[in-house]
């Protein structure tokens, strides 16, 4: 018996490989899931793609978004039974194991039956954009910009707005800003226009934004757009900036210890335990959940991002469509069950 996983075999190549071999229970908190969807984490799988990342090693199967069946389950596993339509942070492949006991790869958690089964991978996206809000200050009537509309932008300024603010999202692609609007996104602003700051700062008041959410991970994005915040008012770094940036940083500093008194945060998932705890009150665990419970509902929309749904055979064309055409290809599954 054998099942099929993605490969990255070398710096951008692609590859859909059959492996003899099936995982197995070996231990009591292990979990063998059957994939049925998968989707890409574009930002980091083309990183790694290109050989930046040094934590994954070429070549590798990637990938940590998936949602399965349990076939199989150890004794101490108590959260899912055999048969479970499960969430988890599993690889691109058709059969994967876990180690719910893991912190970084062992999330699994049911499917609520009302939630589409190809919708629910996107939990994970959104548990990432739904970091910033929970280190935010964010309150009803506040105002928020979110700098850049890819997935985790568009899924932040949707939850910043659940969360009471006042919503401006900016980005430089006009099908990204159509988008926005779509899933509901009050105000969108073109970044690439002279005037856009000006914009902001007339949706907002003229004092300006209260919270700065970039989601660009661009530090040149990062220190113009924060010229744009209030007296006291927050930048919250979602993406994860990783080219080199020269700027006056005593400039910079002068605008946290002097007014306006900025306030820097960074918003990487991990900054949270990964499962529930009794003595704090965010985990990634209960994001998941509450997430789950907003896609079914509908109050998270996640159609207009959701652009392809494709055989694990189509990888390499969806890889460089994520790489080459950022606006067509944003919200891309691979269909294991095809």
């Amino acid at each position: 018996m054998s099942h099929r996983q993605l490969v990255f075999r070398q710096p951008g190549l692609v590859d859909l490989e059959s492996v003899s071999s099936d995982p197995v229970v070996a231990s009591p908190s292990e979990v063998v899931v059957k994939n049925r969807f998968s989707l890409v984490s574009a930002g980091t799988e083309l990183a790694c793609l290109s050989g930046m990342e040094s934590w994954f090693v070429l070549p590798g199967t990637p990938g940590y978004i998936a949602v399965g069946e349990v076939l199989a389950k150890g004794s101490a596993v108590t959260q899912a039974a055999e048969g479970d339509l499960v969430f988890t942070y599993g690889p691109h492949a058709s059969l994967f194991k876990i180690d719910v006991t893991n912190r970084w790869g062992g999330m699994c958690i049911r499917v609520p039956a009302t939630l589409r089964p190809d919708f629910a991978p996107f939990t994970r996206m959104a548990s990432i954009a739904m970091t910033s809000v929970r280190v935010s200050h964010i309150e009803v009537g506040d105002s928020v910009l979110v700098m850049g509309l890819g997935l985790v932008g568009n899924l932040a300024a949707q939850l910043a707005g659940l969360q009471g603010a006042n919503v401006i999202a900016a980005d430089v692609s006009a099908r990204r800003r159509e988008t926005a609007l779509a899933c509901g996104i009050a105000h969108v602003v073109d970044s690439d226009s002279p005037g856009w700051k000006d914009q902001v700062r007339d949706l907002a008041g003229r004092n300006g934004v209260t919270t700065l959410i970039d989601a660009t991970g661009l530090s040149t994005v990062i220190e113009d757009a924060s010229s744009v915040l209030a007296n006291n008012g927050e930048a919250i770094l979602l993406g994860s900036p990783r080219a080199p940036h020269p700027t006056d940083l005593t400039a910079f500093l002068r605008r946290t210890h002097l007014p306006p008194f900025v306030e820097w945060k960074g918003a990487l998932e991990w900054r949270f335990p990964s499962y529930r705890d009794e003595f704090v009150k965010h985990s990634v665990e209960r994001n998941s959940e509450i997430i789950m419970a907003l896609l079914a509902s509908g109050r998270l929309r996640i159609e207009p991002l959701y652009t392809h749904r494709l055989p694990p055979s189509k990888a390499p064309e969806a890889y460089a469509g994520l790489r080459d055409h950022k606006d067509d290809y944003v919200g891309v599954v691979f269909d294991w069950t095809e």
